[in-house]
């Protein structure tokens, strides 16, 4: 057997313990006493690092500890020399350690640098230390250099470099001015890695004489500073914008590589005016998650311990409005030895056998060299109980006094690894360390850790019973710990008892007693509650508490955290606390808690003082979640749960409602399981196995349901086998050659245990074969292929998991697939009984050929062609489907005189079979369909000429026309006339003018006469007709006839109305200002209504009720207007239910009848006499302006002139408010100066230019009487073009 073996040690001691295959263990600390002569090949166990950099001004002190039995010796190498420390007087060596430390106060540090190792040695074996490269830190000068100023074009890039002088470690590099301040840095402006400050563009302010460069060595913490620089910006031309470019890296693309482990800086820097913006990607992937950073304005990217998944491709891509430039980075992860495994120390017995390993890994991949006590392997002694193999070492059958110290060296390029690993050969029977008859007390539902530690070589085995029975296994809740530690979680009563650890290794065996008492915990089971008190009240808080028996409780009262005041009105009994006199400092929190030797409770109230105030209304809220959940009586498949209630506030609780959670199967939902009545705590619960169960209690009063309570802790139930099996299992084909079975699945609660499965067996039915069965887990469906066509067949679906089956599984029913049916039905025949009906005949097809559940016949009819002429139209195939047991099957709907085609195919589940030879059989003639159209042309006063088209569907050869007409309401003979089959039009004369006719027109087969077709017309008297005379125009002759009774916007063209709606034949006519509206209606709905409307109005439609007429007559209609109107008819909800289409009636401005005045003589007359008198007016007024008399209101304005009137213009002589020059025309024959001016001194006012609107008036003596108007407004329209009604002056006016 093999074995791996792990030890530590205690002060001054050896600690070992011996380890199986588990891949960790845990250390138990053992007792100095018992190891007391135990040898122990030595460990180092503290030495330098692999690189240490000293401080030239302290002491060198390269540290080397290490432990073993007996304590080891130490020696040191030095360049790969022997050191001999006696020998040199300024160094020495620790007490009972290997550390070194070399006193440098006189010497130079340099004089020991180099590679130290450190030996360590007893009789069991050698282990080595690491090599400690010795080197002293420098920080050396800055060379001398002279800076020369820098000066550059504003707006271009510039790089000021640092070149700081290599020291030990490499120095912290940092930019500042003369002033000891931090050079400010942002996305222009910023220092690279190498310590050089890069400037996109320069501006400038970035004018100045102190860019100073630091570079601070951290050993030593000195501070070099390198010659400022001066930097000289110009800005004696404007800076020209350019793409972003990139200043470092150059070119494309770049390369860097990095160690696994170590930090990955990349850095991109950018020229560019405006400032570029620098981001970052990768090429292929994200990221690397929360590894990675942005520094220095996201010029650089950052990635802390590299693994070998970052390795690859980087974008860098500077942007700005211009355009944008990237940069390709590829980065190489190598790696330095790491461990995987390092090698263990191993503890063996002898005859044992055991195995160290190396596992390493790297970049190159490391070369392992193997060393026994400081020799490599292959120069020291032969051991045929060793074998080497690459990274392990093989030890078999191992001798007592074998013990060695190996040493595993992996490295490559980029470093190395060294460890020790001891194998230390032993024989010590078992030895229990955990002291005998410990007591171990837990609380109920807490986790019990019972201790067995234990020694031995080989390592022992620990074993536990439980009451001297059966050894107790690791499961359920016990579990075993590697250090031999036995875990009970949750620790419930029934655990209680003596438990007795044994360990055995073949040297013997030993055993260990201790004792498990699991007590019930402590519980408040009546809270202080929150108390609002009037002050010098009295105040009680309760606090009952449950325990257990054997623990002895301690009842502690706190007020704000803190004790309780020293005050005797604070009264503490055993489960309450009163306060008497309760005053204002009394005011805060107390809490209750109860302490025992294993656990303790608490709860706390606060405690209100108020003034004295009369009894506040009581108030009813929802009661306080319960609270204090405990699982009690726990059986396999049964629990009892009990709870403390919550506050009721008020209202009695009237039941408890229990939930469950199963977080096994469904965590996170909640389901109802039970309820309680209000006045109880408890309830028990019944489970179902292997359920992780979790329970809350939520309480109902009067006003509501409270919040749910905090859940219980959780309780697992144990596995069993299933209970039931799938349901709802279905069994059908979907493939001609399959059969496909499905079912519900379990839920999880269902599976009663891990492991669940499904049984899936099948057969054919009525057959003696075996059942074939499949196990599936996680599906719902079993598909079985290679099946025979529509078989039936027997299954059955059988849950189990790994605790059984369930129940035996009920049979269920069903077939293989389905396929299409093989042949075609056969004798097919067609049997015609009418012009639009015939029957077809047809044979089943044979069951064996259905394959499949029989569906029916689909029986396929179209119409090839009319036998009367050429039809144009699609063949539309029609379908009718017959049920299996049929065998004829009627098509109805035929066209007469047409040729049909009939095919018969079978069809099932799967789809339909194939088809017969297509079948063509023939339709005899029909009666024709209603001619195309009928029209009247040719309208004279008792005239006209009908015209109409043949039929679209003629179903035959056409004998001939039925045309029939007679007078609207009129008592009239209906007038029949038979056409032949070629006519399409006849005239009609001798016909009443002004009366209207109605004519029907058939057209007729041998096999009788179609339907009708109708249409009206009115004969015009043209001696009524009168040209209509536009307003304002003179006669014009009209360019046709016009008629005062029927006048249509459109020709006079009807078309007759197809065959079937309730409105046909809907014409109007005009009449002056109103309209007839004529209609055919055939429709059961009495409420008919003429509605009309302007055309292009919004408003809604105007309604009249035609009371069970055909004609209506719409009135009151305005002439030039245009009217939308239609006939609808609506049912007894009043909604529309038939309508006709809307009609556009466009009144004509039609000439007045009015006799005109205007020729009449004693209007001419008048008109002569009022001209005649104007005219002596007007004469009267021009003699009188020429006197130039001044009116009085004249010369009273010129007696108190305003002098804020002035002249307007002194050169034509007018004045402010008296000017001559108006607009007004002079009447015919009236004269006015030759220049068209008067002089300043005459007086040439116009009567309308003293009053408004020329509404003055005279007195006897001629002056002028009216509102003087300050300022006269001109008339803006010439002659008497008023808005006014037409005077007799306008009339006049129209004939001069």
């Amino acid at each position: 057997m093999n074995w791996k073996r792990k030890s530590t040690l205690c002060e001054g001691a050896v600690m070992m313990l011996l380890l199986s295959h588990m891949t960790t263990a845990l250390d138990v600390p053992l007792d100095p006493k018992v190891l007391e002569g135990l040898p122990q090949p030595p460990t180092i166990t503290h030495q330098s690092p692999k690189d240490y950099i000293i401080d030239p001004r302290e002491n060198i002190v390269i540290h080397c500890e290490a432990k073993g039995k007996p304590h080891p010796s130490f020696s040191w190498t030095r360049n790969g020399s022997h050191f001999d420390v006696e020998k040199d007087p300024k160094v020495f060596t620790k007490p009972n350690s290997g550390t070194l430390v070399i006193d440098i106060s006189e010497e130079k540090a340099e004089a020991y640098e180099g590679v130290y190792q450190c030996t360590v040695r007893n009789e069991h074996g050698t282990a080595v230390s690491n090599n400690i490269v010795i080197r002293q830190s420098k920080s050396p000068l800055w060379s001398k250099e002279r800076n020369e100023p820098v000066t550059v074009q504003v707006g271009v890039s510039l790089i000021l470099h640092c070149r700081p002088p290599m020291g030990l470690p490499p120095p912290i590099i940092f930019w500042m001015d003369n002033n000891f301040q931090r050079l400010p840095q942002n996305s222009r402006v910023s220092q690279a890695l190498n310590g050089d400050l890069y400037f996109s563009n320069v501006l400038v302010e970035d004018t100045r004489n102190d860019y100073i460069c630091y570079a601070r060595f951290p050993h030593t913490q000195t501070i070099q500073q390198k010659q400022p620089i001066t930097v000289n910006v110009l800005d004696d031309r404007p800076a020209a914008e350019r793409t972003p470019s990139f200043m470092h890296p150059t070119g494309p693309n770049s390369t860097s590589m990095v160690l696994r482990g170590e930090t990955l800086e990349l850095e991109c820097i950018a020229d560019g005016l405006p400032t570029p913006e620098i981001s970052w990607t990768r090429v292929s992937g994200d990221l690397p998650g929360d590894r990675f950073s942005f520094q220095k304005f996201q010029k650089m990217l950052k990635i802390i311990e590299v693994t070998e998944a970052d390795a690859g491709d980087y974008r860098c891509l500077a942007r700005n409005r211009l355009g944008s430039a990237q940069h390709i980075i590829t980065v190489v992860v190598k790696a330095a030895p790491f461990w995987i495994s390092a090698p263990r120390n191993l503890i063996l017995a002898p005859k044992e056998t055991g195995m160290l390993i190396c596992h390493v890994g790297g970049n190159p991949k490391p070369t392992i060299t193997w060393s026994v006590n400081g020799v490599p392997i292959e120069n020291s002694p032969n051991d045929p109980s060793r074998k080497v193999e690459d990274n392990k070492i093989i030890l078999s059958d191992v001798q007592a006094g074998s013990s060695a110290v190996y040493q595993c060296n992996a490295s490559n390029e980029f470093g190395y690894l060294l460890a020790n690993a001891f194998v230390n050969v032993l024989a010590e029977p078992p030895r229990v360390l955990t002291p005998p008859n410990n007591l171990y007390q837990v609380i109920s539902n807490r986790q019990a850790m019972l201790d067995c530690a234990s020694f031995g070589s080989p390592i022992p085995k620990i074993t536990w019973f439980k009451d001297g029975q059966t050894a107790i296994l690791d499961g359920d809740s016990y579990v075993l710990h590697e250090n031999g530690s036995l875990q009970i979680n949750p620790a419930q009563p029934l655990n209680s008892g003596k438990y007795t650890c044994v360990a055995t290794n073949t040297l013997g065996n030993k055993e260990n007693h201790v004792f498990l008492e699991v007590k019930e915990p402590t519980r408040i089971l009546k809270q202080p509650e929150y108390k609002v008190v009037q002050r010098g009240s009295r105040a009680v808080f309760e606090c009952k508490v449950k325990h257990d028996p054997s623990l002895i409780p301690t009842l502690t009262w706190l007020k704000d955290n803190g004790e309780l005041p020293d005050d005797e009105r604070f009264v503490v009994d055993s489960d309450s606390l009163t306060i008497i006199d309760v005053a204002e400092e009394d005011e805060g929190t107390y809490t209750c808690i109860m302490n025992t030797t294993l656990d303790k409770d608490s709860a706390s109230a606060r405690l209100t003082v108020v003034e004295a105030t009369p009894t506040p209304p009581i108030v009813y809220e929802r009661p306080d979640p319960p609270r204090d959940l405990e699982l009690t009586d726990q059986r396999e498949q049964s629990v009892q749960l009990t709870w403390i209630p919550g506050d009721e506030h008020n209202s009695p609780t009237q039941l408890f409602l229990v939930q469950y959670e199963d977080s096994l199967h469904q965590p996170g939902v909640w389901h109802n399981m039970t309820e309680a009545p209000g006045t109880s705590a408890t309830a028990q619960l019944d489970l179902s196995p292997y359920v992780y169960y979790s329970f809350r209690v939520l309480a109902l009063n009067d006003v509501g349901m409270s919040e749910p309570s905090t859940p219980s802790r959780q309780y697992r139930t144990n596995p069993s086998q299933p209970d039931d099996n799938p349901s709802d299992v279905e069994v059908a084909g979907t493939e001609p050659n399959n059969l496909v079975i499905s079912w519900k699945e379990l839920t999880g609660l269902q599976s009663n245990g891990p492991g669940l499965q499904y049984k899936v067996s099948w057969r054919q039915k009525e057959t003696e074969e075996d059942w074939t069965s499949v196990i599936v887990a996680n599906v719902s469906q079993y598909v079985v292929t290679g099946a025979p066509t529509f078989i039936p067949y027997e299954v059955t679906v059988q849950a189990f998991n790994d605790y059984g089956h369930g129940p035996k599984p009920g049979v269920v029913f069903g077939y293989s697939g389905e396929d299409r049916p093989m042949v075609a039905p056969e004798n097919v025949k067609v049997l015609v009984q009418s012009s639009t009906m015939a029957e077809v005949h047809w044979e089943p097809i044979p069951p064996s050929a259905v394959r499949g559940r029989m569906l029916g016949y689909k029986v396929s009819y179209w119409k090839e062609k009319s036998l009367q002429k050429e039809d144009s139209r699609p063949k539309e195939k029609k379908e009718l489907t017959f049920s299996g047991n049929e065998t004829e099957g009627r098509l109805p709907d035929l066209h007469p005189y047409s040729q049909y085609s009939v095919n018969v195919r079978a069809f099932n589940g799967k789809g339909d079979g194939p088809a017969n030879d297509d079948l063509k059989f023939e339709t005899p003639e029909g009666v024709p369909g209603a001619p195309a159209f009928l029209r009247i042309i040719d309208l004279n006063l008792d005239s006209l000429t009908v015209e109409w088209g043949p039929p679209e569907d003629e179903y035959g050869r056409l004998t001939g026309y039925t045309l029939k007409y007679q007078p609207i309401n009129s008592t009239d003979e209906l007038k029949e006339m038979t056409l032949l089959a070629n006519e399409t039009s006849i005239s009609l004369e001798n016909l009443k003018y002004s009366t209207r006719y109605m004519f029907y027109l058939n057209a007729m087969t041998i096999k009788g006469s179609g339907p009708v077709v109708t249409t009206a017309i009115t004969i015009v008297d043209e001696a009524l007709v009168r040209p209509a005379v536009e307003t304002g125009k003179g006669t014009e002759s009209p360019s046709h006839p016009i008629s005062p009774v029927t006048q249509s916007v459109q020709p006079p063209f009807y078309k007759a109305r197809p065959v079937g709606p309730v409105f046909r034949n809907v014409n109007y006519s005009l009449e002056e200002d109103h309209a007839i509206i004529n209609w055919e209606y055939t429709g059961e709905e009495n409420n008919v209504y003429v509605e009309y409307m302007l055309d292009n109005s919004k408003e809604a439609w105007k309604r009249e009720a035609v009371n069970g007429s055909r004609t209506y007559q719409l009135k009151n209609l305005k002439a030039g207007v245009v009217y939308k109107v239609r006939v609808v008819a609506n049912n007894h909800a009043d909604l529309t239910v038939h309508s006709t289409e809307e009609l556009l009636i466009t009144v004509p401005a039609m000439a007045s009848r009015q006799v005109d005045i205007a020729t009449q003589g004693w209007f001419i007359g008048l008109m002569c006499a009022i001209a005649l008198l104007i005219l002596v007016l007007l004469i009267v007024c021009f003699i009188k302006r020429n006197k130039g008399g001044k009116y009085p209101v004249k010369e009273k304005e010129e007696a108190h002139q305003d002098p804020e009137i002035q002249p307007m213009k002194e050169d034509d002589g007018t004045f402010g408010e008296y000017s001559d020059t108006e607009d007004h025309k002079p009447l015919k024959g009236s004269r006015t100066p030759s220049n068209g001016t008067v002089k300043k001194d005459d007086s040439d006012d116009s009567l309308v230019d003293y009053g408004e609107g020329g509404d003055g008036q005279f007195n006897e003596d001629g002056s002028f009487i009216g509102q003087y108007s300050g300022k006269k407004e001109k008339d803006t329209q010439e002659g008497n073009e008023s808005s006014e009604a037409p005077s007799p002056v306008n009339a006049m006016n129209s004939f001069v």
